[in-house]
């Protein structure tokens, strides 16, 4: 029978555990309790460790959903213009441009129906060109995401202009990513009527454009987009108007986009890029 101080008469003290031995609770040297892992190890490929193990129900383990690395037939970068039905398109006011005339690079902020911001657009050009050529010049457009990486450019080249003259009317070149064409806007000629086509990457007609015959006035102005033979609208590209004084002293247009959800999201870019097209040719002022 044990007597009081007979453990520590075999070398372990009270409290003590002989080699080999561990209270409940502790583990040896190198193993460790189920769920846990050495410094440096990692769990089994798939495995996830919930914050909150109370909010699984039962001994099952949550699975970690891969992100898509890309999405068919979508450039990269656009992906997100696949889940919206409408753009904001608003004009940067240039202070320089405001009080002198001079005429700046014209930037962009684009955003979706709630206001927040998905896209930038910078004009590319040197200052001959924007103060001789005015809203007809030709231009580079560079449009970035909200981490500053290009996903789209835009070119348009030189043309004519004015009703008079068939030939060399307004395009303006889409390509995602840079240096890929995926579209095209042309316009087509009208003797009253501002009309535009949009083209696929193959240059083949995909929907029309056309808008009113005076683009001026106190109140927005709306041009439709429509079906090839012009008989089913499917969508609009809107100048907002922005206020008397906003509109008699700023070069500043706010523009918003309509199309279907389903749309192929390349002819989205491009009607995206048919704005910025339709806004230098109507709504660009100069000097």
């Amino acid at each position: 029978m044990a007597t009081p101080g007979s453990d520590f008469q075999h070398g372990n003290p009270p409290g003590a555990y002989p080699p080999g031995a561990y209270p409940p609770g502790a583990y040896p040297p190198g193993a460790y309790p189920p769920g846990a892992y050495p410094p440096g190890a990692l769990p089994p490929a798939g495995y996830y460790a919930p914050q909150d193990p109370s909010a699984i129900k039962g001994e099952m383990d949550l699975q970690r959903i891969p992100m898509p690395l890309g999405i068919p037939n979508c450039p990269p970068g656009l992906e997100y213009l696949m889940q919206v039905d409408q753009l904001l398109v608003h004009q940067q006011v240039e202070l320089l441009e405001a009080l002198t005339g001079f005429e700046t690079n014209n930037k962009f902020q684009i955003k979706n129906s709630l206001g927040q911001q998905i896209f930038f657009a910078a004009e590319e050009n040197d200052c001959c060109t924007r103060n001789f050529c005015g809203n007809m010049r030709p231009f580079d457009m560079k449009i970035v995401n909200t981490f500053g990486q290009e996903i789209m450019s835009l070119y348009r080249p030189l043309r004519c202009a004015g009703c008079c003259c068939p030939c060399c009317l307004q395009e303006i070149e889409v390509m995602a990513p840079p240096g890929q064409p995926i579209g095209y806007v042309i316009q087509t000629w009208h003797p009253c009527l501002p009309k535009f086509t949009v083209q696929n990457e193959k240059r083949e007609p995909v929907l029309k454009i056309g808008g009113p015959c005076c683009v001026c006035g106190c109140g927005d102005v709306d041009f439709q987009v429509t079906n090839l033979d012009e008989s089913e609208t499917v969508g609009k590209i809107t100048k907002q108007w922005t206020g008397l004084l906003k509109e008699a002293f700023t070069g500043a247009d706010n523009f918003g986009i309509q199309f279907p959800l389903d749309l192929d999201v390349k002819v989205k870019a491009v009607l995206l890029a048919a704005t910025f097209l339709i806004d230098f040719l109507f709504f660009e002022k100069s000097g």
